[in-house]
């Protein structure tokens, strides 16, 4: 197949990957909350359907072109196996770590890592229009990416950086200066950084920032997809995105509505703290508040596990959803 911008695609049959569909389109390969899967095709990344594709496609009207909304890694290995077979095929472990790396914060190979780093620093680039930027980027990296995983060094002017603070956040866990406790019947970990400790960043998706712990360094640490960070008395929450998409290798827990938490903890507070949670339906859902609260660690993590325990489920990525999803933040 041929890649094409999604904009051009609404006049040509496609098959969209890893994003929603649009009126031409005649197959989805996509993990997105609520986008019938295909008989056999389902994995938790859109990287490993398309993959699932090559060994044996679904029946479906023609289409020579594949298209994707938006920019990311996984989108990019997901295009790239449709458009580039044999050379997918050749890499595929290391392709999928890549996506994975992207979509969930995980690694197996430090060339994975850095080369979702690259990626990530290309989709920071500024754009008036997104739809001509998104067609841009893959026109740009869809030659470049073999060479992003295999020979990486020739990209170390933009991946060193964020590699250095993954190294450090490593290091971190290793060494005990940030602790992670798990509640495994909450899916939960409580991840607490020493007084020390002075704050990490690492990306997350196409250009956005997880901020406090390289999201790499904490994800390949537990396999819990709630988390918890705890800072002195800084506090913030975030669901992972593996419970934003349809996942398939194991149930994860419902994501729960955390506002009304938010507001029973600015309740608590003796200050002027204010707390806010953003809707259950945001890719990667965070709880945490301004300022430095005046709650203890203890009150704050009794207050949230027993809200998870007790909370209705808010989202359900199976179901279908009739608000648009955003193309240009997922």
């Amino acid at each position: 197949m041929q890649f094409m911008p999604y904009e051009h695609s609404r006049a040509h049959a496609n098959v969209v990957v890893d994003g929603a569909p649009n009126e031409a389109t005649v197959l989805a390969l996509s993990h997105w909350p609520g986008i019938p899967q295909p008989a056999g095709m389902a994995h938790d990344l859109s990287a490993g359907m398309a993959f699932r594709y090559l060994e044996g496609p679904p029946d479906h009207p023609p289409a020579t072109a594949v298209t994707n909304n938006h920019f990311d890694q996984d989108g990019l290995v997901s295009v790239f196996a449709l458009t580039h077979p044999t050379d997918a095929r050749a890499h595929r472990e290391l392709l999928i770590d890549l996506a994975a790396a992207g979509d969930f914060g995980t690694y197996r190979d430090r060339r994975a890592a850095r080369a979702s780093m690259v990626v990530s620093r290309m989709a920071e680039a500024g754009f008036d229009d997104y739809a001509e930027f998104c067609g841009r980027c893959y026109a740009e990296a869809l030659p470049q990416l073999l060479d992003m995983l295999l020979r990486g060094d020739r990209y170390r002017d933009l991946w060193g950086d964020e590699d250095a603070e993954l190294t450090r956040s490593e290091q971190a866990l290793a060494s005990g200066a940030i602790t992670i406790d798990e509640r495994r019947e909450l899916d939960l970990a409580v991840v607490t950084a020493g007084v020390g400790w002075s704050r990490a960043r690492g990306h997350r998706f196409g250009g956005n920032e997880f901020e406090g712990v390289h999201p790499m360094a904490l994800n390949n640490a537990t396999s819990a997809v709630r988390l918890l960070l705890v800072h002195g008395r800084r506090y913030r929450y975030t669901d992972r995105y593996e419970t934003w998409v349809q996942y398939t290798s194991r149930t994860l827990p419902a994501r729960r509505d955390l506002r009304p938490l938010a507001e029973r903890l600015t309740a608590a507070e003796s200050g002027t703290v204010v707390w806010e949670a953003d809707d259950p339906g945001a890719l990667t859902p965070s709880l945490g508040h301004n300022g430095e609260s005046t709650l203890a660690p203890e009150l704050v993590i009794a207050e949230l596990a027993d809200y998870l325990a007790a909370a209705l489920p808010a989202w359900d990525p199976h179901a279908r959803h009739d608000a648009p999803l955003d193309a240009a933040s997922a």
